[in-house]
């Protein structure tokens, strides 16, 4: 027992030392991804950005069903050229586009709707920058919450878990 405890917080201490560049890409199952913009409820005139987007497999699947545009952040070149070449093939490259960009770094305040899949650390980081973001923005976040921010809501769908915030007035 002693050892488990051990090694959950050497990796707890691992997690938050690491530096954001180590981040892994892993991808947003698409039921998932279905689960995150019925949260979110986007609407004409809503501008989505995906912070981490990966493959920018979300930025493209709202451009599709919603019609929205949206903005993916990432830090990989060869995952923003996978991303812009499926937004292309997709037909929804006059709706997206994909920066690489340090998402710490990264404007993103003409954001009403923010995704996250990041990790425990990071979502923290960016806490005031999000809390800053228009009144009625919504974020959901993937599998992980927002310290210090508890959200509205929270889904659980196969081992998976989804949250949402909305900004609320000033």
């Amino acid at each position: 027992m002693r050892l488990r405890r051990f090694f959950a917080v050497l990796l707890l201490l691992l997690t938050a030392c690491a530096s954001h560049s180590d981040a892994p890409f892993v991808g947003t199952p698409e039921l998932v991804i279905d689960e995150m913009l019925r949260l979110a409820q986007p609407q004409a005139g809503d501008v989505l950005y995906d912070l981490g987007s990966g493959d920018g497999r979300i930025p493209i699947v709202a451009a599709q069903r919603y019609g929205i545009r949206a903005v993916g952040i990432e830090r990989d070149a060869q995952l923003v050229a996978r991303a812009q070449a499926a937004a292309e093939r997709a037909g929804v490259a006059h709706l997206v586009r994909f920066r690489r960009e340090d998402l710490f770094d990264a404007d993103f305040s003409e954001a009403t709707v923010v995704t996250l899949y990041l990790q425990p650390w990071m979502n923290a980081q960016l806490r005031p920058r999000l809390q800053a973001l228009a009144p009625s923005t919504r974020i959901v976040a993937h599998q992980w919450g927002i310290a210090g921010w508890d959200p509205e809501r929270a889904v659980e769908m196969e081992g998976r878990r989804i949250y949402l915030w909305t900004v609320p007035p000033r």
